[in-house]
């Protein structure tokens, strides 16, 4: 039975896991949208909502655990001073979902996770979308 599980380990240890978290949010926070399986998808929400929450703080702190968990000075500064002040007024639902169909090699659910407020003809978020 799968009561009470905490996250979904996608078929990898630990430091697998989370260097591969780590890097999808990377490439999340700095293209605004990206393309991954569905339940990469799922898990990488969690990650970068709570990394998002913690940016919205703007403190010395948030800096530093932010830092801590990317690794990436120029992604961490973006996230705390752009995304954390847009976000600032919105509790919680900060990406969004969509599935894009099957990965044609092995047959995987494909899916975008986006920000809210991302606009694709800019290629980043922007901040009258995101109010709204």
């Amino acid at each position: 039975m799968r009561h009470r599980k905490g996250y979904s380990k996608l078929n990898r240890n630990t430091n697998q896991r989370k260097a591969l978290l780590k890097g999808l949010a990377i490439s999340l926070f700095e293209h605004g949208r990206i393309t991954t399986t569905v339940a990469k998808a799922k898990e990488l929400r969690r990650y970068a909502e709570r990394l998002i929450t913690i940016a919205k703080q703007q403190t010395p702190n948030a800096h530093r655990v932010v830092f801590s968990r990317l690794q990436n000075k120029e992604i961490t500064k973006k996230l705390l001073n752009e995304y954390g002040p847009t976000y600032k007024d919105r509790n919680g639902g900060y990406t969004r979902i969509l599935k894009k169909g099957r990965r044609l090699g092995d047959g995987a659910e494909m899916a975008f996770i986006e920000l809210v407020g991302y606009d694709p003809m800019q290629g980043q978020a922007s901040e009258e979308t995101a109010e709204a």
